[in-house]
């Protein structure tokens, strides 16, 4: 009976155990001061209770009392802080080498593009054992991004990226589900994840029809004509792209900024946010001219071309400053 009535969710990541033994010291915890406080209740209840012939008498403060009651106290949530403390920041720093997924919200769906190619919707494959990076944004409203079984939720915004990561620890395919009333059919905007054993998934992900989301990218690059600007010499009246992504950016306004996906994505959709050092705004907008997948694509091709070592510093050189500056400069 017991066997049919599991008191956790199935733990299928790493992250999963982190969290539930948290989870389970604050039961503890809360559990224990419950039980003593009852016990204090009732014990206070009989020992002082009103008799006859016995007068109350006047009881003056314990400093060591007050001391120890505040200590303890403090000493524990501190352990409490610590602890989720650690475990949030590893949620929230996805490994280097993480494979990457673009995923979309929209009501009532999620969309899903692989870095290979492969496009998925209401589901998402993945290998098992290997780190998997979500870079996630939504088409309308707010959305969350959950899997039980994996102990990681993340709000979906519109306008920007968020990240989560997880590594699945065994296969088998779980439930995905947004943690956030989206609308009227908020209930029925459900999938899942299925994870496959590394041969299963190379198969998998090698029989789709598409090319590299950065191979799509590079198309809409070309065919909205932004490489007339973002040329890899110092004739381009825009900046070079190429090894961008992950490095600092000089700004207009002094400020440095790292080029990471939501600096791509607002270059692309409002140039004008942060214009880089010199270059003039002359970029258009292409806020509402794209999908939220061709954005996605644009950002994974200029991911793509980024081979710039980190730490160098992307800023126009004195000369092409000069030279995009008589051409009348973009920014992006």
């Amino acid at each position: 009976m017991l066997n049919d009535f599991p008191l956790w969710p199935q733990q299928a990541s790493t992250l999963a155990h982190r969290v539930d033994a948290l989870y389970i010291f604050l039961l503890i915890i809360t559990g224990m001061m419950a039980l003593l406080v009852c016990t204090l209740v009732i014990y206070f209840a009989a020992r002082f209770r009103k008799r006859a012939g016995v007068r109350a008498e006047q009881i003056e403060g314990s400093n060591a009392l007050e001391i120890t009651w505040s200590v303890i106290p403090f000493c524990i949530f501190m352990v409490i802080f610590a602890w989720g403390a650690v475990v949030y920041f590893s949620q929230r720093t996805p490994p280097a080498d993480a494979t990457e997924v673009y995923v979309v919200a929209k009501q009532w769906m999620w969309k899903v593009e692989h870095a290979e190619g492969q496009r998925e919707i209401n589901e998402l494959h993945v290998p098992v054992g290997r780190d998997v990076k979500l870079i996630m944004t939504s088409q309308d409203v707010i959305h969350s991004f959950y899997i039980p079984a994996f102990r990681v939720k993340q709000d979906v915004l519109p306008g920007r990226y968020t990240v989560e990561w997880f590594r699945a620890t065994k296969p088998g395919t779980y439930h995905l589900f947004c943690a956030e009333y989206c609308g009227t059919q908020h209930s029925g905007m459900v999938g899942n994840i299925v994870v496959l054993e590394p041969a299963q998934y190379e198969a998998w992900i090698n029989a789709g029809p598409n090319g590299p989301l950065s191979d799509s990218g590079e198309k809409v690059f070309a065919e909205l004509g932004c490489s007339t600007c973002h040329r890899s010499d110092v004739q381009g009246r825009g900046p070079n792209l190429q090894g961008v992504f992950g490095n600092p950016v000089e700004l207009e306004d002094g400020r440095t900024v790292t080029a990471d996906e939501n600096y791509l994505r607002e270059s692309i959709l409002d140039p004008g946010a942060k214009r880089v050092k010199g270059f003039k705004p002359i970029m258009p907008t292409f806020q509402g001219l794209l999908t939220e997948e061709q954005v996605n694509e644009l950002v994974a091709y200029i991911k793509s071309i980024s081979s710039k070592p980190a730490g160098v510093k992307t800023t126009a050189s004195a000369a092409s400053q000069t030279q995009a500056q008589r051409n009348g400069s973009q920014v992006q």
